[in-house]
């Protein structure tokens, strides 16, 4: 076609639009490998860097030797920096890395850098990592808990401690059990007591099997505490569903044996009406997604920690009414003061050999709870051997004495007459 000018034309059959459709092509090629090749190589490299340890424990002034495990090499050169939460209290040597980049990267090849930890003064810190240039690698997820104490053997003190009075907790409701079956009679055991200790320990189990077993519970309490360990462990879960057994059996000797006219009261009755209406209000918005089910079990342990504050309080007036404690095993509570004395000394020995007099104090729920049992521990110790000694020796018809030295007292009948003359 002419026009008085140049004229253009175009070979049969499209060659000329298929050639430029191939210059267009290599045009875009060229492009895209110049982006692939100034692009770092990040997102082939995510998350292909962490440390040999998540958990350290050193003394002060000692070092450990730290490994990071690069897996896979870099076009760019990198600088893996440490984050100490608390530097005052450990230090890293180096505290930068230098990832010297490569022309070629290997993908697969596996690279370790050696880093020092070195504690300075005792407590907790977490140590997180920063890389420069960003996009390279992703360590958001990559962090260690580092501990600094004064004394392997205070660790190992308290570690031992901790399973003392874990078997002395465990052992503690058998000696109830076993004088209720002695004597076939459970005259002398509050009922609300018991009530509310059932309810409580069933709790107690509510939160640590919901915690230990269930993935969704644990992936809601990591969510919030995303640098956390989960506070329960296997111990945990042992201990309440054992506590909530035994005095279950306990429970069922009441049906089984003497009791007299004695029952639940109506104040235990409406205590544990309430507890009960806060378990199924808060259940219920847990299926209505209103709230998550970590918030119920925490709603239940808060019930456990009010019925351990209260629980004690019924069986102390009961002792205090019939001026004896005749019924009342001495070795539960002997047991229960060992192990609330041992658990407050461990959180002691923690708090000097981490330097953390802070969680000691400022842990005012667990500490005065602890404090609380011992002091009625100590309370029913002084019914029994010094408020009501005497009337220790009033005994059921046909009912073997508690303590040995007094087998050759004389039976009486169950209604109090007053000390032997």
């Amino acid at each position: 076609m002419a026009s008085g000018g140049n004229t253009v034309s175009f070979p049969r059959g499209g060659a000329g639009i298929s050639s430029s459709h191939r210059i267009s092509n290599c045009f875009v090629h060229i492009v895209i490998a110049m982006l692939v090749i100034g692009l770092p190589s990040a997102h082939s490299q995510i998350e292909k860097m962490y440390v040999d340890v998540t958990d350290l424990k050193i003394l002060v002034d000692e070092t450990y030797l730290l490994k990071l495990v690069q897996i896979g090499q870099y076009n760019t050169t990198l600088e893996v920096t440490a984050q100490i939460q608390h530097p005052d209290l450990v230090q890293f040597v180096p505290a930068t890395v230098e990832i010297p980049g490569t022309p070629e990267p290997n993908t697969t090849v596996e690279i370790t850098h050696d880093i020092c930890a070195y504690g300075k003064s005792p407590g907790h810190s977490e140590v997180s990592f920063n890389v420069t240039p960003n996009g390279f690698v992703n360590l958001d997820t990559v962090f260690l808990r580092i501990t600094v104490m004064h004394s392997h053997i205070i660790s190992v003190i308290s570690y031992i401690m901790g399973w003392i009075y874990f078997a002395a907790w465990s052992v503690s409701f058998y000696p109830q059990i076993y004088i209720n079956f002695k004597r076939k009679s459970v005259v002398g055991l509050n009922f609300d007591f018991l009530a509310l200790n059932v309810m409580g320990f069933t709790m107690y189990s509510l939160f640590n099997c919901g915690l230990y077993f269930s993935e969704e519970i644990q992936s809601e309490y990591f969510s919030r505490h995303p640098r956390g360990l989960n506070p329960v462990q296997l111990n945990d879960v042992f201990f309440s569903l054992h506590a909530t057994f035994a005095t279950l059996i306990t429970i069922a000797q009441c049906f089984i044996y003497e009791r007299d006219d004695q029952r639940v009261s109506n104040a235990g009755r409406g205590i544990l009406t309430l507890f009960g209406g806060i378990v199924v209000v808060t259940a219920c918005l847990g299926a209505a997604s209103v709230v998550q089910w970590l918030d119920f079990l925490y709603y239940c342990s808060y019930i456990k920690l009010a019925i351990t504050l209260i629980k004690y309080v019924p069986q102390a007036y009961m002792n205090y009414q019939r001026k004896s404690t005749v019924g009342w095993s001495i070795g539960n509570i002997f047991l229960d003061f060992v192990g609330g004395f041992l658990s407050i000394l461990q959180m002691a020995l923690n708090a000097y050999n981490y330097n953390d007099w802070v969680s000691f104090f400022g842990d005012a729920t667990k500490f005065g709870l602890g404090l609380f049992s011992l002091i009625f521990d100590i309370f029913f110790i002084l019914q029994h051997y010094v408020f009501y000694r005497e009337a220790r020796y009033i005994l059921l018809p046909g009912e073997i004495p508690q303590d040995e030295e007094n087998h050759d007292c004389p039976e009486v009948s169950s209604e109090y007459q007053g000390p032997p003359s």
